[in-house]
């Protein structure tokens, strides 16, 4: 654990003229506040204040004062300003006027989830899998939907010529302390993925939004533009965010059971029932643009319909083969574009649920699902997932559970915000209507 005093001796150390603190609105998009090294004691008192009412889903305009409190333990330097002016940054809790936790801020909430989990003995461990596109940007500087390359699933130079912004953007990471354990060319041209080692899920969650930061600044470098959209092109894979989870009891692997089947603990078996039972109420958390829905369409590996397997690539949940405390759940639903401090929030009280209520999963499901037909599916009581944001915005607002994880400022906040979000896309002319229907009626 970082104090405020290693990072005052460590911004001297490494000559830092400005520092960003960072935050994300709830919709997660990533936020920051300039402020030079001078102002940096205030920050970590928690006493920087900001303009509230200007964030996505944060207060209003008669209520607009927020504080900015940094964690000391989040310091890192952006090594692309080194050579100019250092910059350092800071990822921030948000607090009310009078010091209180906001409770609209997704760092906050998703501290809130970690810490029922603690009360129940457990602390949750997070692996992303993040997806992204580079798209090559036009004479403007524009981004573009024209890809790089003509790449496959883990093709190499020189079919990739995305190659050498990957690489870069691994370096950058790995200069901020990232634990890079793989990265490679997805399915889709112009599709990759870069894989970091779990950690505790605020640190996951942090790192996904410095991953995000990263990305997009070393791509503009390249002449670039890296887009975390979940399906930017038609007829192609959409980019996903597996999230491989898993709960530790003093330092052991709490879903290793070597004598259970599968090898998994009841504990993991009540957790898998939590996500599957309550995956319909999140997805508008885990999946949040109308975009989102998309990629969530047969054919292209993403997950549509709510099982679970071991080999298994179709269901929505899928055992990885290792053991001991490699032993995880991974959700395979998710896509980028969600703010993970919600996502991770609500997968993990979903979990925690199943386990409180000691729900059992259903058997797991060994076929393709895509090759079952409907009779079939329904024989094994394999049901689907949202198909829309306004079917998944439906469960959400019913939920129960959805409410008590995020509180009612955000739920009310990112219903508004969500709803609208699909109304402006219902009333929009797109291009596709123009062409099918301009020239025939």
């Amino acid at each position: 654990m970082a104090s405020s005093y290693d990072v005052l001796q460590r911004v001297k150390e490494d000559n830092i003229r400005f520092v960003r603190l960072q935050f994300t609105d709830i919709l997660g998009v990533n936020k920051n506040v300039a402020i030079s090294v001078d102002e940096i004691e205030q920050a970590l008192e928690g006493q920087m204040m900001f303009d509230g009412s200007s964030i996505e889903g944060f207060a209003r305009i008669e209520e607009s004062d927020m504080l900015l409190k940094a964690d000391p333990d989040t310091y890192a330097v952006f090594p692309w300003t080194k050579d100019k002016a250092p910059t350092a940054r800071l990822i921030c809790d948000i607090l009310n006027p009078d010091g209180t936790p906001f409770s609209g801020c997704p760092r906050g909430t998703l501290k809130r989830a970690v810490a029922e989990a603690q009360s129940l003995g457990y602390t949750m461990q997070v692996g992303p899998e993040a997806e992204f596109f580079l798209f090559k940007r036009d004479a403007e500087g524009r981004p573009t939907t024209i890809t790089n390359d003509r790449g496959g699933y883990f093709d190499l130079s020189p079919i990739d010529r995305g190659e050498d912004a990957r690489r870069d953007i691994v370096l950058t990471l790995e200069e901020m302390g990232f634990h890079v354990e793989a990265s490679h060319h997805e399915c889709a041209p112009g599709q990759h993925e870069i894989d970091f080692r779990y950690a505790p899920a605020v640190t996951t969650a942090d790192n996904v939004t410095t991953f995000k930061l990263v990305v997009r600044t070393i791509a503009m470098q390249h002449g670039l533009h890296a887009t975390f959209m979940p399906k930017p092109l038609f007829g192609e894979a959409g980019s996903g965010m597996h999230i491989n989870q898993s709960l530790f009891t003093n330092g052991t692997n709490a879903f290793y059971d070597p004598s259970a089947p599968h090898q998994l603990s009841a504990v993991a078996m009540q957790y898998l029932a939590g996500l599957i039972k309550y995956v319909r109420e999140y997805t508008a958390i885990t999946n949040p643009l109308v975009n989102s829905y998309k990629r969530l369409v047969p054919g292209y590996e993403a997950p549509v319909y709510i099982a679970w397997s071991e080999r298994n690539r179709s269901p929505l949940i899928r055992v990885p083969a290792r053991r001991g405390n490699a032993t995880r759940l991974e959700l395979r639903s998710p896509d980028p574009s969600c703010n993970p401090y919600l996502a991770f929030a609500v997968a993990l009280r979903a979990g925690l649920q199943g386990i409180k209520d000691g729900l059992v999963p259903p058997p797991p499901v060994e076929r393709n699902i895509y090759d079952m037909c409907e009779h079939e599916r329904a024989h094994a009581g394999v049901e689907a997932l949202p198909g829309t944001l306004t079917e998944a915005l439906h469960y959400f607002a019913q939920s129960k559970l959805m409410r008590e994880t995020l509180g009612d400022h955000i739920v009310e906040r990112y219903l508004a915000a969500k709803r609208e979000e699909q109304h402006i896309y219902e009333k929009t002319v797109h291009p596709w209507e123009l062409e099918r229907y301009l020239s025939i009626f």
